[in-house]
């Protein structure tokens, strides 16, 4: 008679534990296959908005080739610094990432968080909407230069404009377009405002002379004849506003800023999590469905890698730092 030599009792019930773990990829956490389950995408603005609309298709398209729910987050307040800061901190496995933007480059100047740039890992820039100059339908400046010449020719604080709140991405661009033509960044008087849409509101009334902001931002009162728009702030003109000349088309002046928004994640993402999201990013990117949702707002579409999204965000770190300085608003 042969002998029986299955493992019997606790023995025999720790082998075959191990068996099942190793059948399910658990014994080796480099097995698991990323992802498991669902991703959070944290928006650091409210519901709504032009950056929560642009997370929100990019988890929609995402979802098909992740094979889990990408879930949008909305995580406000502390003027962007509540959301990044959730990003920054959140624990690098990949099932939390974000839509970053232009804040994480002026927050830190102003002291309100010591996150940078350099505190995420960058997956790809896919939005940059440079600002624009908006000037009412029936002013006397046709040309950007003209208004440009006027603010010269005039007393500090004879002009004002507005588009945003004191220190935000519109009243830096001001600043920054007075600094690169050779006035103080703090010339044209800035009349804070809680957004673009209450500037705009202030322009049509004649409260203020001129409005920095984007171009698709005052898209509704173009289109109604009340406002135009005379540059905007831009390597190139944005396809949707194809007769709006790029600031140095239009007065020399080479300067550039814009609100942007870039896919990243916390700092440290493992390999096998950036190897999946940066080539689906440029796939989202690249998609007809995300084409035609941005051209649909207005927005420009610009695309960066990692490496050169990280560039970006180290050139408008810098560049925005300067200006804020030039401003009195840096701590």
């Amino acid at each position: 008679m042969l002998e029986n030599t299955t493992p019997r009792g606790p023995i025999r019930r720790i082998l075959l534990a191990g068996a099942a773990l190793l059948a399910l990829g658990l014994a080796d956490p480099a097995a698991a296959a990323w992802p498991e389950r669902p991703i959070t995408l944290i928006v650091p603005w409210a519901a709504g908005g032009g950056t929560d609309a642009t997370a929100r298709i990019i988890a929609k398209i995402m979802e098909p080739d992740l094979g889990v729910p990408v879930n949008v987050v909305n995580r406000t307040g502390g003027s962007g610094v509540v959301g990044h800061s959730a990003i920054a901190t959140a624990e690098p496995d990949g099932y939390t990432i974000g839509l970053i933007t232009f804040e994480i480059g002026s927050m830190h100047w102003q002291g309100l968080t010591d996150l940078k740039w350099s505190d995420y890992t960058p997956i790809a820039l896919v939005n940059e909407d440079p600002a624009g100059v908006i000037v009412r339908a029936d002013s006397p400046y046709k040309t950007a230069k003209e208004l440009l010449d006027a603010v010269k020719a005039a007393p500090k604080g004879k002009f004002k404009a507005s588009g945003t709140a004191q220190g935000g991405s519109w009243h830096i661009a001001l600043g920054g377009m007075l600094r690169a033509a050779g006035l103080p960044a703090d010339h044209v008087q800035w009349v804070p405002s809680t957004g673009a849409a209450t500037a705009l509101q202030d322009l049509v009334a004649g409260g203020v002379d001129f409005v920095t902001c984007s171009v698709p931002e005052a898209k509704a009162l173009i289109d109604a004849g009340k406002v135009r728009a005379l540059a905007l702030m831009g390597k190139e003109r944005n396809p949707t506003f194809p007769d709006v000349p790029t600031l140095e088309e239009a007065t020399g002046i080479d300067f550039q800023l814009g609100a942007w928004r870039g896919l990243a994640g916390p700092k440290g993402l493992p390999k096998e999590v950036t190897d999946k999201l940066v080539p689906l990013a440029k796939k989202v990117y690249d998609s007809k469905e995300f084409q035609d949702f941005m051209a649909s707002r207005g927005f420009a579409t610009v695309y960066a890698p990692p490496e050169e999204f990280a560039a970006f965000m180290k050139a408008r770190d810098e560049s925005t730092g300067a200006v804020m300085k030039a401003l009195g608003l840096a701590k």
